[in-house]
């Protein structure tokens, strides 16, 4: 896949990601605290949750290299992350489902 077509997808999968997070009443509309980006670890696991991860870190992050048309990371293990994030909430296949397919573009 040519680099366009994985800025044009990974921009697709970010939009999916933001509105799954809405439909799922986890999108916040006020920013996070700055002491929370902060030595926060793995997927934001030390100080913040893992939806606040993806809403304040991945995305904002992902929309930097498309924006600034950068290198992406090799490998992609979100949804690693996700699966164990998320178990025992059905709410969140779809949710699942976009981290996976995220992932799918760099893996």
């Amino acid at each position: 896949m040519d680099m366009d077509m994985v800025y044009e997808q990974s921009a697709l999968q970010i939009k999916k990601l933001e509105d799954e997070l809405k439909r799922l009443n986890v999108w916040s509309s006020e920013p996070i605290a700055p002491e929370k980006l902060v030595n926060m670890g793995a997927f934001g696991s030390h100080t913040m949750a893992f939806t606040e991860w993806l809403q304040f870190v991945l995305i904002p992050r992902v929309q930097a290299i498309i924006d600034e048309k950068g290198q992406f990371p090799a490998t992609s293990n979100v949804s690693v992350f996700a699966f164990r994030e998320f178990d025992g909430w059905p709410e969140a296949e779809q949710l699942l489902k976009i981290v996976s397919d995220f992932d799918a573009l760099f893996n």
